[in-house]
């Protein structure tokens, strides 16, 4: 599995983006799906989590503000991100997982290359 990702971008506090993860090589519709982010000096950290019949998972700074979805005739995972602040600029990257969903990185076998999230003030 191939994972693209796209749609970060320069957006100001209070704004919104949408991120799309683009799989190909095979279809993702029975894999679980996830967006993590590694901002500068950081370490990679858990954004959300979706499973192959649509349950989902967010990480408490996320509820409410970010959305995961996908739509598996399209083989593409979606962030849409809303009410952005700075500490949500990072590099985020989407994963996949044959079996299951969950939180943790190390659990994801495929990963695309990351789309940079810049929020300013």
């Amino acid at each position: 599995v191939q994972l693209q990702a796209y749609g970060g971008g320069l957006v100001q506090a209070g704004g919104s983006l949408r991120l799309s993860c683009v799989a190909s090589g095979r279809t993702i519709s029975s894999y679980g799906m996830a967006w993590f982010r590694q901002a500068p000096g950081k370490e990679r950290e858990f954004v959300a989590t979706i499973t192959w019949i649509g349950g989902t998972l967010y990480a408490d700074s996320m509820k409410g503000r970010f959305t995961i979805s996908r739509d598996n005739a399209q083989n593409t995972l979606y962030l849409q991100m809303n009410s952005l602040n700075l500490e949500d600029t990072a590099v985020y990257y989407c994963a996949a997982k044959r079996l299951g969903a969950g939180k943790m990185a190390v659990d994801y076998e495929y990963w695309g290359q990351g789309t940079q999230v810049t929020v300013s003030s």
